[in-house]
Order: structure tokens, then sequence, then C-alpha cells
């Protein structure tokens, strides 16, 4: 299933750069039902392997990032945002590294910040497309409050993100000096 996701990701973002808003819904509301039954099937059978584990995420992020940049490149979300989406992965990204360069810590659970930045960034993609796909005229103050929910959830799930970076680097520090 996870394969399946990663397949859909070039698959959705053609169809978001065609115009094709309501294709580009039905096939992210598909991902997202796969990533759904993979992980039930995952906790109910224990069907889980390090691949698995490493490949999830990865398809999750793959999606999410096209998505923005996708409907970055055709107006529908400000470009800013897409900078700031990517800009706090990128963050993300260059602490773990920098743990996995200097420090003994290999575990990197995601946070409770991060896990509802995640579920806003995604409800904004899917948001954005369904108003781009429907004939019905949406008031603007419905796109300003995907825009604004998804800035303050990515905001603030970077700097909790970047705080426990720091007090588990700490903690790491702490120990290997006594």
């Amino acid at each position: 299933m996870t394969a399946a996701r990663l397949a859909l990701v070039p698959v959705v973002a053609a169809e978001v750069l065609g115009g094709n808003s309501g294709a580009a819904l039905a096939l992210t509301l598909v991902a997202g039902l796969t990533d759904g039954v993979d992980g039930f099937l995952a906790r109910r059978y224990g069907w889980t392997s390090r691949l698995g584990a490493w490949l999830d995420p990865l398809a999750d992020k793959a999606l999410l990032v096209t998505l923005f940049l996708t409907l970055g490149r055709v107006g529908a979300v400000p470009w800013w945002l897409v900078v700031l989406v990517l800009a706090r992965d990128v963050i993300i990204l260059l602490m773990v590294g920098a743990a996995f360069a200097w420090t003994a810590i290999r575990d990197f659970p995601p946070s409770i910040w991060g896990k509802l930045s995640t579920l806003v960034q995604v409800g904004a993609c899917v948001g954005v497309l369904f108003i781009r796909s429907t004939l019905f005229h949406w008031p603007p103050a419905v796109h300003v409050f995907l825009v604004a929910a998804t800035t303050l959830a990515t905001i603030w799930s970077g700097i909790d993100y970047v705080r426990l970076g720091v007090i588990r680097w700490r903690r790491e520090h702490i120990a290997q000096v006594r």
C-alpha cells in the first residue's frame, strides 16, 4: 500500500497542474485511505518491517510536499506558505542529521504538535482541492482560514520540534559528561 501511495504522487501532481482538482482530490483521498488501512493492518496483525517504517512516512511526506508545491504553482496557496511548510521540514531534517552526527539519539518520535500540524496541512490541501473542484462559490474566508490554520500549526509545531530537540540534546550531553 505504501508503494501505491508513492506511485500516486506524480499522478496527483499531474492532475493538480492540469487543473483537474476533482481528480487530484479523489486520488489524495484514496492515498489517505490506503495510509489508514495500511496503518490499521500493521498495528492489528503486526505486519511491520524496518523498510515499511521508513517508507510509510516518506510516502506521506512526498504526497504532502507535492501537493503544496503543485498547489503553490497553480496559485491555489500562497508561495510563502509553501516555503514555510518546506522550511519546517528542512529544519527537522537538519536536526535529525545533527543528532545522528553528534549524539547517540536514534529515535525521533513525532510530537503531538507535529501530528496535529500534519493533519492541518493535509486538511488544508484537501480543503483547497475541494474548493477548486466544486462549482459552488466558496467565501474567501474559508480559504483564509485554511491558510491561517496551516500557518499557525506549522510554525507552532516547528517551534515545538526545536524545543524538544534542544531538550533531548541537553539530556544526551549531560549523560555524556557524567
